[in-house]
C-alpha cells in the first residue's frame, strides 16, 4: 500500500496542479465581478445571470449542441462500417488500416483543418472535381460539419474497432448454428456486444466537438459561431475574463453531465449483456 502510494503520489501532484487548481480559479473568477483581485474581491452570480437570461448566448450553445449531435451521428454512420470492415480483415491488413486511420491524428489538428480551407475554397480541388464551380462550400455550416467529422471519426472508428476485435467469434457460429442470417447475427450479437465502443466513442466525439473552438472559426470564417469561438473571444478580444469563466464553468457541468448519461448508459448496457 505503501508502494502504491508513493508511485501516485506524482500523478496526484499533477491532477491538483494541472486539473484541480485551474478549475478553482476559473470558478472563482466566475462568481466575481470584473478587475477583482484575489485579496480583494466581491461574489456575484451576475455572469450567470447575464448568461442564461441572453437570447443571443443561448441560441450559441443551442446551435454548438446541435453541430456536436449531428457531428456524432455522421461519425457513428460513417464510422461503424469502416471499423466493421477494418475487424474482419485479416491481421496484417488490418494493422494497416488502423495505422491508416490513426495517421492524420499525428499531424497537428490546426494544420489538417487549414488543408481544407484549400479544398473548400473557390477554384479549389473539390469544386474542381465535382462541378460546383460558383457553390459555396467554405465558410458554411456543412464546412464546419466537415472539418469536425474529419478530425473526430477516427477516435470513433478505434473505439469501435476495439470493441469488435474483443468479440468471442464463437458467438458469431453459435448464432450461424441456431440458424440465424447475417443481418439477425449482426442485429442480436455483433452490434449489442460492440456497443460499449460506440458509447466510447460517442464521448470522445461528442465532448470535443460542442466545445471546439478554431474549426468553426478557420472553416465558419467568424460567420458561424459556436460556444467555444464565445469562450475565446471574451478571454482574447471583449477581456472579460470572469463573463468567459462563467460560460467555461457552464460547458464544464455540461459536459460533465453527458459523461455522467453516457456512463449510465453503458453501464446498463454492460449489465443488460450479464444478465442474459
Amino acid at each position: 500500500m505503501k508502494k502504491f502510494s508513493q508511485l501516485a503520489f506524482p500523478y496526484v501532484v499533477w491532477v491538483v496542479l494541472m486539473i484541480l487548481l485551474p478549475m478553482l480559479l476559473i470558478l472563482f473568477y466566475s462568481l466575481t465581478t470584473q478587475g477583482n483581485e484575489i485579496v480583494n474581491f466581491t461574489f456575484t452570480l451576475n455572469n450567470y445571470i447575464r448568461f442564461f437570461t441572453d437570447h443571443d448566448f443561448l441560441m450559441i450553445l443551442w446551435r454548438s449542441l446541435v453541430i456536436a449531435f449531428k457531428t456524432t451521428i455522421i461519425c457513428v454512420l460513417l464510422g461503424y462500417p469502416i471499423a466493421y470492415f477494418i475487424a474482419r480483415s485479416p491481421d496484417r491488413v488490418r494493422n494497416t488500416l488502423v495505422l491508416a486511420v490513426t495517421l492524420p491524428t499525428w499531424i497537428n489538428m490546426l494544420v489538417r483543418t487549414y488543408s481544407w480551407i484549400g479544398l473548400l475554397s473557390e477554384g479549389g480541388i473539390i469544386q474542381t472535381l465535382f462541378g460546383l464551380q460558383g457553390t459555396d462550400l467554405l465558410y458554411t455550416e456543412g464546412a464546419v460539419l466537415l472539418g469536425m467529422v474529419y478530425n473526430f471519426i477516427p477516435f470513433m472508428i478505434l473505439q469501435i474497432n476495439t470493441s469488435l476485435c474483443k468479440m468471442d467469434h464463437s458467438l458469431l457460429e453459435a448464432s450461424a448454428d441456431l440458424g440465424a442470417n447475417k443481418v439477425q447475427t449482426f442485429l442480436r450479437v455483433v452490434f449489442p456486444l460492440s456497443l460499449s465502443g460506440v458509447i466510447s466513442g460517442i464521448a470522445l466525439v461528442f465532448l470535443p466537438a460542442v466545445s471546439s473552438f478554431f474549426i468553426p472559426k478557420l472553416l465558419g470564417g467568424g460567420q458561424f459561431f459556436l460556444i467555444g469561438n464565445v469562450i475565446e473571444n471574451q478571454f482574447i478580444t471583449v477581456g472579460e475574463w470572469n463573463f468567459g469563466s462563467a460560460i467555461s464553468m457552464i460547458m464544464a457541468v455540461i459536459m460533465m453531465l453527458c459523461m455522467y448519461l453516457i456512463r449510465r448508459v453503458d453501464e446498463h448496457n454492460s449489465g443488460g449483456r450479464k444478465s442474459s
